[in-house]
């Protein structure tokens, strides 16, 4: 809470009197129900601040209720397209066990996201900058990594979505091989992360860079002309979706064939499909499975981007994720179900054409949910036309309706994203220039960053790569979150919770936590040999980026602001009643994912 001056002063000298009393407090408070309401105790136990008429910490402007949030993070159930091909290309049958599981997940731990949003209703930026603050009290340069992995993992979205949304258009339009479809400038091999991955120019990265700054010119207007405009989408975009997640059913297009037996996918020696079984390679495939569904079934979390936005973030926070958690559990049971029941696994169309050296030289074509664009997700809007049979006009309006959830889904993590940088570079963990705002309180530098980032992902020539890596970092942001969910609880036992979880969910999320790590370590590389690489890679860039801003440009101080949220302020002695366990827990999730890496069968 924003105290004025006097009143923060008598803060402190009752914080003086009662401190060396409660420094020893047994780390069984996570336990503990909250006492005295706001009763502040130790410097770890100021009580949150919440309410309209407070004045806001930040440049954004509180302009959105949970409504609001819900709509913007109603973008998060189109992500489905995104991976839903690419998923039962890997696992095989099994798949639409992998969402439904996935999902289920993603809502339990959502229940911690919530909590800690709770804490700090002046921050924007989401689940990873509340969970920085955890971690920061244990290591300065583990904290940060929790935001830049929550903000490459999200931001992805937008070039796999504009990329996405372009096929889309280009496949309507146009033949496969027309020249538009097929014309291509090479800029960069990349074989060596992933064969035939590469940097290029085509009529996909052209079209995707209209759709980027179309949606980028929207996001100027600030969250709540954002919040409107993905109202509008939302209900046009979520309407495809739920017929394609009903029509199957109801019209008797399911083929229990398509379901069972519950076994991985497999090949024969000629690349027949076939059933295989759960051994070390079935369950690196699941593995594989449940790490790609992570990245869409685990994303409504983004709802909790815009707590320093809502009018009242007191009642506003939990609202915004518990309903669109509640609005994914039906997208993300519901269509994969459907989906795999219309169209199958597929069979072998043309074999794979092989050198005098056994090398591939082009891979095998497979039909249903095996065929190359269904994987890459190119194909997917076509499919979801015949599932609902419609005829040609009526399956143009569903493509196009289904083009507009996905410019949905773009606008969701140029929200959230973006907001992530702000909060970031407000807190002191990035560059200073990402904090600047225009007229209508949206993070103009943020966004434009974003822009540049998704522009060159654009260029990748193989999206599920791009998806894959990005995981990584989502992943490894997910693990440090969840975790800091106990973390406050221990050194923040007695500090308000608009929302207050129960023990045993944050006890389940901590565990999520390494299973989802698992997920990671032997599922990552199927997408690749280099994915896992590519992702830890790219997570450690924020030690250099942070050391700079931190210790060179602020001698290694936090902003005033951030020592506040930290509460060690105006020469408070910091109290870290977790102790040694936030290192165990490290070591044991870098266990986790070297044990579970060794043990994959690719």
């Amino acid at each position: 809470m924003r105290h004025s001056a006097p009143r923060a002063a008598r803060w402190r000298r009752a914080l003086s009197v009662i401190r060396p009393c409660r420094v020893a407090e047994s780390e069984l408070a996570i336990f503990q129900r909250p006492i005295g309401g706001n009763l502040s105790s130790t410097a770890n136990d100021l009580p949150a601040a919440g309410t309209a008429e407070e004045p806001k910490a930040s440049g954004l402007e509180r302009g959105i209720d949970w409504t609001g949030a819900f709509w913007v993070a109603s973008g998060v159930p189109p992500l489905v397209l995104f991976s839903i091909g690419a998923v039962a290309a890997t696992v095989g049958k099994p798949s639409w066990v992998v969402w439904m599981v996935s999902i289920g997940l993603g809502f339990i731990q959502s229940m911690t996201y919530a909590e800690i949003a709770g804490l700090f209703p002046n921050k924007a930026g989401g689940t990873s900058v509340y969970g920085a603050i955890a971690w920061v009290r244990y290591s300065k340069l583990v904290a940060p990594v929790s935001v830049w992995c929550n903000w490459f993992a999200w931001s992805p979205v937008q070039a796999i979505g504009s990329g996405l949304a372009a096929g889309y258009i280009l496949n309507g339009l146009f033949a496969p091989d027309a020249a538009i479809n097929t014309w291509q400038w090479t800029l960069l091999d990349l074989s060596g992360l992933k064969s035939g991955l590469s940097l290029r120019i085509n009529a996909t990265f052209v079209l995707g860079t209209v759709i980027l700054l179309a949606v980028k010119l929207i996001q100027d207007g600030g969250i709540l002309r954002s919040a409107n405009t993905t109202k509008i989408l939302g209900i046009s975009a979520l309407i495809p979706l739920i017929l394609v997640g009903v029509m199957p059913i109801l019209t008797g297009d399911m083929v229990r064939a398509n379901f069972f037996p519950l076994v991985p996918l497999a090949h024969d020696a000629a690349g027949n499909v076939v059933d295989g079984t759960w051994n070390r390679a079935g369950w690196t495939l699941m593995a594989g499975g449940m790490f790609l569904a992570a990245w869409s079934t685990y994303g409504f979390e983004t709802a909790v981007c815009y707590t320093g936005e809502f009018k009242d973030p007191k009642t506003d926070t939990f609202k915004a994720i518990f309903y669109s958690g509640l609005l994914c559990v039906l997208v993300y049971t519901l269509v994969p179900f459907a989906f795999q029941g219309f169209l199958g696994l597929g069979e072998l169309v043309k074999p794979a054409v092989l050198d005098a050296h056994g090398t591939v030289v082009t891979p095998a074509v497979y039909s249903g949910m095996l065929a190359p664009d269904i994987y890459s997700g190119m194909g997917v809007a076509q499919v979801m036309a015949r599932m609902v049979h419609a005829g040609r006009l009526i399956g143009a309006v569903l493509v196009i309706m289904l083009i507009l959830s996905i410019v949905l889904s773009i606008m969701t993590s140029m929200a959230g994203s973006s907001r992530t940088l702000y909060q970031a570079s407000v807190d002191g963990w990035l560059p200073n220039y990402l904090s600047k705002v225009n007229q209508h309180g949206a993070p103009t530098n943020a966004m434009l960053t974003n822009l540049g980032f998704n522009l060159l992902l654009l260029l990748m020539s193989d999206y599920v790569f791009v998806l894959g890596a990005s995981n990584v970092g989502y992943l490894m942001f997910n693990f440090l979150n969840l975790n800091a969910g106990w973390i406050h609880r221990l050194d923040r036992p007695r500090q308000e919770r608009p929302w207050r979880a129960p023990t045993w969910l944050i006890v389940a999320g901590a565990v999520l936590s390494y299973v989802n790590l698992t997920f990671m370590g032997m599922g990552a590389d199927v997408y690749g040999t280099g994915t896992l690489k590519t992702g830890l890679l790219f997570a450690a860039l924020i030690v250099p980026v942070f050391v700079y801003r931190h210790y060179i440009r602020d001698k290694g101080v936090f902003p005033t602001a951030m020592l506040e949220d930290l509460e060690i302020g105006s020469g408070e002695k910091i109290v870290n009643r977790a102790g040694i366990w936030p290192y165990v827990t490290l070591l044991a999730g870098a266990l986790v994912v070297y044990v579970s890496h060794r043990l994959a069968v690719y």
